[in-house]
């Protein structure tokens, strides 16, 4: 049987990625091939949980008072033994951790980089078959090599990010991945087990039609986000509309369709929960870092979410993320 050599492997890609730089160590890239294979252990849970018992609650609270899901700790312990078995990792941060973890072995003090996660996004969702996902973000130690990680290393703004990505457990399974090169998709080709390149150099359409956001909070939201909306259900032909309302209710399903089909997507601050519900470290800093490489822009409503100064693992933020020109028009309305 002969080969298709005009597919590219995630580990041929970021091997050739790195043959562009001499100096390169190879450590982002084999961090970034160790959350391939976790992510393919999660993907194999996923398509067999209605068939084992990993559906419904674990009976627990992570540390946001939320339930916890049986397939959210598998996915949570999956990545976190591929990074901790790895040479990349020097420690994490988990949405189901209640602080960080750092690995206190010689070969993971020696590693530059740790890493931040939500392994299983959506997790509401699990029940009911709907696509759901898996963010991580990737920054570079500030803290001496050598020694343990620190609090510090993870604190970054933002902007700071090497790498971001995320997983999409959907009709196929894709991993999606940010440098400052580029955004490029890889999609797991099941019959030889490897995520293969699908989209090269992602970029966020300028402008589209899609409006993501939880309508049923409408009147919980400030002015100018129901104003904003409102403007968007008012759109017509002459006004570049007319604009369609899609929320999963999964925020990877909604940012990855909005970062390829162009579209903007709100998760404001309401009344009841101010600081809004979204977590900067491992849901908001990815995503921000990946739509503006891709084109697009990301901010809480009134700075950029990746010039934050993060205080808390587990801080929260408003989120507003898509595409350049309905970002712009959002942060018009007044």
């Amino acid at each position: 049987m002969g080969i298709n050599r005009k597919i590219q492997t995630l580990d041929e890609f970021t091997i050739q990625q790195m043959r562009d730089f001499p100096n390169a160590t190879g450590e982002l890239s084999g961090l970034l091939r160790d959350i391939g294979l976790a992510a393919k252990r999660v993907h194999v849970e996923v398509n067999k949980a209605g068939l084992v018992d990993i559906l419904g609650d674990a009976g627990t609270m992570n540390v946001q008072g939320e339930e916890v899901k049986k397939l959210d700790v598998f996915a949570n312990n999956q990545f976190m033994g591929v990074l901790q078995h790895g040479i990349s990792c020097a420690g994490i941060g988990s949405e189901e951790l209640d602080d960080i973890v750092v690995f206190d072995d010689e070969i993971s003090a020696q590693s530059k980089y740790v890493c931040l996660f939500d392994p299983l996004d959506g997790s509401s969702n699990i029940d009911v078959n709907v696509s759901i996902g898996t963010i991580f973000s990737v920054f570079r130690r500030v803290s001496e090599l050598g020694k343990v990680a620190t609090k510090e290393d993870f604190l970054q703004q933002g902007i700071n990010q090497v790498a971001a990505g995320y997983i999409i457990y959907g009709s196929s399974t894709m991993l999606v991945y940010a440098t400052r090169r580029g955004v490029n998709g890889f999609t797991l080709d099941q019959s030889i087990g490897e995520f293969t390149l699908s989209h090269p150099d992602i970029k966020c359409p300028e402008t589209g039609k899609i409006y993501s956001i939880n309508h049923g909070n409408f009147f919980q939201c400030e002015e100018k986000v129901q104003k904003y909306v409102t403007a968007c259900q008012n759109k017509t032909k002459a006004t570049g509309g007319p604009y369609t309302q899609r929320y999963i209710g999964s925020m990877v399903a909604d940012v990855h369709r909005n970062l390829i089909k162009g579209g903007i997507f709100m998760y404001p601050g309401t009344l009841e929960k101010p600081k809004g519900k979204l977590r900067l470290l491992y849901e908001c800093n990815p995503f921000a870092f990946i739509v503006e490489v891709a084109g697009g822009k990301a901010t809480n409503g009134k700075e950029r979410i990746l010039e934050i100064q993060p205080t808390e693992i587990h801080q929260r933020t408003p989120f507003f993320v898509g595409s350049k020109l309905m970002m712009e028009e959002f942060e018009k309305t007044n």
